[in-house]
């Protein structure tokens, strides 16, 4: 290998895998799975396929949601390694002054190794409770949540606690996570341009908030398949690998749940004698030791246990001890479908409407959403889509049966726009019948693809919203307007 900041590449058979397992794993993926957006599979320490389904791209990082929490776990074996505190200490004893007045014994014996296990004795997550502190002090909000339970006897996932995590580091280092993790770990690993979201008094947020690119998820899990080594250097010494990858606390019985199988310090453990980093809607880093394999995801999965079902199903029995005969046939079919992977924009009609519609607003009724109105542009086989929400007015281009590239501030459309920045996006519209007309967004840096729909009727208009995925509700009550000019042979 030339390029040390490039994992190396071989063929699957070479490494002991067959191609076309492989491509079973991604033909299945596409008919049952839907919104895979990349994958990286290694073998023995070498990228065996790899695949990324257009817009999704190498180059572009992805959120990874609560797969950031590995990545904080990983900050605070650092910490330990350098003797910067101990799993041992005391939660509330590096925060002496956002303590309650009168804190339990529960809290009082509450350890780092309790945040890292989630096993607080928390009985609710404490996350909504830090997102709507007015004063921004999320370490004080966490402490004000009781903790009814002994530290230690229960698991509830808790991305509160990760964030305490993300706070101690700060308070220890005087950096944030980000910057400390940089020289540990980025840095050696060549991982670059990687953020973090960070909480009102800037501490990066720990139990989120994180994007990076695939490769950057499958270097880490390979450093942890290594047990901490890389390119000759012991970055993480090997027994904190060993104590965050193993079950430390049970989290359930059912045998046929990636969810059930103990959770250790940020990780989560799998059937199979697997275990991995995940966040909401596909976001995966799986470290499979027995087979000596890792598994980069990014998607926009609304059931996650389903693409772990088809990664035992079709990658980990296609992994053999010894290599395997050469297979041109199956591995230039494999090569041509992984290079070829893509989602492509709707393709619609044409309709007499969007001439008449060009340059007129829709003026919106009162709406939850503080949408004011929304004017059509179309020229050539590009249309703009101009929101006035507020006092804002948000523009979005959108191709003709093609994708346009660029940029959209994603907030759904709530209080969160004025704080929101924009992220990239891939945007097309077509007309789905005579008189409905509908915006596909695919914010491709995140997992989420947004669908609008605007039905007309004697210049009446009706605007649907729905998301692939969502914390909430994928789908809203429509919002009503009216066409202004509203005679649909008005000019503008």
């Amino acid at each position: 290998m030339t390029n040390r900041s490039v994992l190396p590449r071989s063929t699957p058979e070479a490494q002991g895998v067959s191609s076309t397992a492989i491509l079973d794993f991604i033909e299945d993926v596409e008919q049952n799975i839907h919104e895979m957006h990349s994958f990286m599979l290694l073998r023995h320490g070498a990228v065996i396929a790899e695949g990324w389904w257009h817009p999704y791209a190498p180059d572009v990082p992805h959120m990874l949601y609560s797969l950031s929490k590995s990545f904080t776990s990983t900050a605070v074996g650092f910490a330990v390694a350098e003797g910067l505190l101990s799993v041992d200490n005391q939660v509330v004893a590096f925060f002496p002054h956002s303590l309650p007045e009168k804190g339990s014994r529960n809290l009082a014996n509450m350890r780092v190794r309790h945040l890292l296990s989630m096993s607080t004795g928390h009985t609710e997550d404490t996350t909504a409770y830090l997102l709507k502190s007015r004063d921004g002090n999320w370490v004080k909000a966490f402490f004000s949540r009781p903790v009814r339970r002994k530290p230690g006897t229960f698991f509830l996932y808790n991305t509160g606690a990760t964030y305490m995590l993300s706070a101690i580091i700060q308070k220890c280092t005087k950096q944030t996570l980000l910057e400390y993790l940089q020289t540990r770990l980025f840095d050696p690993l060549d991982i670059h341009g990687a953020t973090w979201e960070t909480c009102p008094r800037g501490i990066n947020t720990g139990g989120f908030g994180l994007s990076v690119k695939t490769e950057d998820i499958a270097k880490f899990g390979q450093l942890y398949l290594q047990k901490g080594a890389w390119h000759g250097k012991q970055l993480l010494p090997q027994a904190w690998i060993d104590e965050a990858t193993s079950k430390q606390i049970d989290n359930g019985s059912n045998p046929n749940s990636d969810w059930e199988q103990g959770y250790g310090y940020q990780f989560w453990r799998c059937r199979h004698n697997c275990y991995r980093g995940d966040g909401a809607f596909g976001q995966y880093c799986i470290v499979m030791p027995d087979q000596d394999a890792v598994l980069a995801i990014t998607a926009g999965l609304p059931d996650m246990q389903a693409v772990l079902d088809l990664v035992w199903k079709h990658l980990l029995p296609a992994m053999q001890p010894n290599a395997l005969p050469a297979d041109n046939n199956a591995y230039e079919k494999l090569t041509h479908k992984t290079k070829t992977l893509h989602y492509s924009p709707p393709q619609g009609l044409d309709s007499p409407l969007a001439g008449k519609i060009s340059g007129k607003r829709v003026i919106l009724d009162h709406n939850l959403f503080r949408m004011k109105s929304i004017r059509f542009d179309f020229s050539g086989d590009t249309g703009v889509l101009t929101f006035t929400i507020a006092k804002k007015s948000i523009q979005l281009k959108l191709g003709n049966r093609r994708w346009e590239m660029g940029d959209f501030i994603f907030a759904q459309f709530d209080d969160a726009l004025d704080h929101a920045a924009a992220t990239r996006v891939a945007a097309s519209g077509t007309w789905i019948a005579e008189n409905i007309f509908q915006a596909t967004l695919r914010l491709y840096e995140t997992p989420y693809v947004q669908t609008f729909t605007f039905s007309f009727e004697d210049g009446q208009v009706q605007v649907g919203f729905k998301q692939n995925v969502s914390f909430g509700p994928t789908e809203f009550p429509p919002l009503t307007g009216h066409l202004y000019p509203w005679r649909l042979s008005d000019g503008n």
